[in-house]
């Protein structure tokens, strides 16, 4: 049994649920978010409570889906009221990020300025060097934010580079001069 697809989901106040068609769709103070069903997963919805259900959960992979379908409820019922956010450091002399309109301005170090199209539904935030990527949808919140990090990935011997505001560099040693003897 998948113990957080058994879990029943309370829908905050505010927040309108529904299914339509195999679509799930919940609508919130910040948005509306909509998720394509799996033909085996089923979502009842009575009052404030949502309860998810597969076809045969003696099966590993309907175990599996109805784990996924119940985080990925409970991701949709917290972004439209709270929504995500994942936070990125730039570290490095001269580097530098500006939001000019949809784009994102960023100097890394290269010889011309890498442009980020910003993609709908994401925000993003520059407050000196820290960069704030905010929006309902976990998973591209999740994804833009890599997606800025691979631009320039810290490295590991001066730390330079954009990294997580989370994440830990492990720094290596550099070459040594040798000693006279």
């Amino acid at each position: 049994m998948s113990r957080i697809g058994k879990k029943i989901l309370t829908v905050p106040h505010g927040v309108a649920i529904q299914v339509e068609k195999n679509v799930l769709k919940v609508k919130g103070p910040k948005g509306e978010l909509l998720q394509k069903l799996h033909p085996s997963i089923s979502i009842n919805i009575e009052g404030a409570n949502v309860k998810i259900a597969v076809k045969n959960p003696k099966e590993k992979k309907e175990r599996a889906l109805w784990g996924l379908f119940g985080s990925l409820t409970a991701n949709m019922l917290k972004g439209v009221v709270e929504g995500f956010s994942k936070k990125l450091e730039i570290n490095g002399v001269g580097y530098r990020a500006v939001v000019k309109g949809k784009n994102l301005e960023l100097e890394l170090g290269f010889s011309h300025p890498v442009l980020f199209a910003i993609p709908d539904g994401i925000e993003i935030k520059v407050e000196k060097n820290v960069l704030i990527v905010t929006g309902i949808d976990k998973q591209l919140v999740g994804e833009v934010a890599a997606s800025i990090r691979s631009l320039k990935k810290p490295e590991p011997y001066k730390g330079k580079g954009i990294k997580y505001a989370d994440e830990v560099i492990r720094k290596k040693v550099g070459k040594q001069a040798k000693s006279a003897e």
